[in-house]
């Protein structure tokens, strides 16, 4: 079997082309499309936010990898069943670029980078050329790491570099995820909870021990706002996307804890069952509770702060 490259290497394609193309991935194995299901342009641009032309290159993408297939009557369709899918890895990053990306990322939550760099100086400072120091800066930039400046450089976001900024975003998070809950009209989306469950319960099954930090916090985030987003509220959605974009560096390089994930998706499970069975008085004070506990067992606080 001939071996997959990166699609950068070999026609050029923009960074964003394999991000948007992973994400169109992530939402057919949530979705559980089947084999030959149609991927129509227009609905991927509404779920993703780009224009047709990107959304065109990353499906072209998915078909040099045997994701998808076109036909000139059909356009794009499924060609894997989605447990195939979901082990297809579209990022092309060596062992040697994702150690400097989370070593780029630590160096900046431990205060060694400035929040604004250039590619020289990142070049002199970790003794690489042009081209992998541009090649991380790209990864960190799809994951909303650091922005491109209008003229030179690069500009780092805001990361949650320190206890007290993660003691507060919990503390943030438990005023509004539990609310959420209780906001008159909350409608969680069943098949999306569902496919949470499944997802959950998959980790307990083996996953854990097979999942990268990354995508483990993915599967958190994805739980988190599939319950908030039953508030039809844009702004609290918005508002724990935010919370999550910044503290994902510090979730990736966090060591992982097979006990207390496992306690993790046994609560998510728990709080699962309480929305389908509409119990929400009893899952708002739940996921308060799991929310709390979580913030003790990863920053050590007082259980009263």
């Amino acid at each position: 079997m001939e071996r997959w490259q990166h699609p950068e290497a070999v026609t050029g394609v923009s960074p964003l082309i394999p991000q948007l193309a992973a994400r169109i991935l992530e939402i057919a194995r949530r979705r559980e499309l089947p084999v030959g299901h149609r991927l129509t342009e227009q609905s991927l641009c509404d779920s993703l936010g780009v224009s047709r032309s990107p959304v065109r290159k990353a499906l072209r993408l998915l078909e040099r990898s045997g994701a998808v297939r076109s036909s000139p009557r059909r356009g794009f369709q499924i060609s894997m069943p989605p447990g195939e899918l979901a082990v297809l890895d579209l990022s092309g990053a060596s062992g040697a670029e994702q150690e400097m990306y989370l070593r780029v990322a630590n160096d900046r939550i431990g205060g060694r980078l400035p929040a604004e760099v250039t590619e020289t100086e990142l070049m002199a400072r970790y003794g690489l050329g042009r081209q992998p120091i541009q090649r991380v800066l790209n990864q960190l930039a799809r994951d909303g790491v650091v922005d491109r400046k209008p003229g030179r450089g690069w500009a780092f976001r805001p990361l949650l570099s320190d206890p007290e900024s993660h003691r507060e975003s919990y503390r943030f998070r438990m005023m509004f995820e539990p609310a959420a809950i209780l906001e008159p009209g909350y409608a969680v989306d069943a098949a999306e909870l569902e496919r949470c469950r499944r997802e959950q319960n998959e980790l307990l099954q083996g996953g854990l021990e097979r999942c990268t930090p990354a995508k483990l916090f993915e599967a958190g985030c994805h739980f988190h706002e599939t319950v908030v987003a039953g508030a039809r509220n844009r702004f609290v959605l918005d508002a724990l996307r935010n919370v999550n974009q910044m503290r994902r560096i510090l979730e990736y390089g966090t060591r992982l804890d097979l006990d207390r994930l496992q306690r993790q998706c046994e609560e998510h499970l728990q709080l699962i069952d309480l929305l389908a069975r509409g119990e929400r008085m009893e899952a708002s004070q739940f996921l308060r509770q799991h929310l709390n506990t979580a913030r003790i067992v990863k920053i050590g606080a007082d259980p009263a702060s």
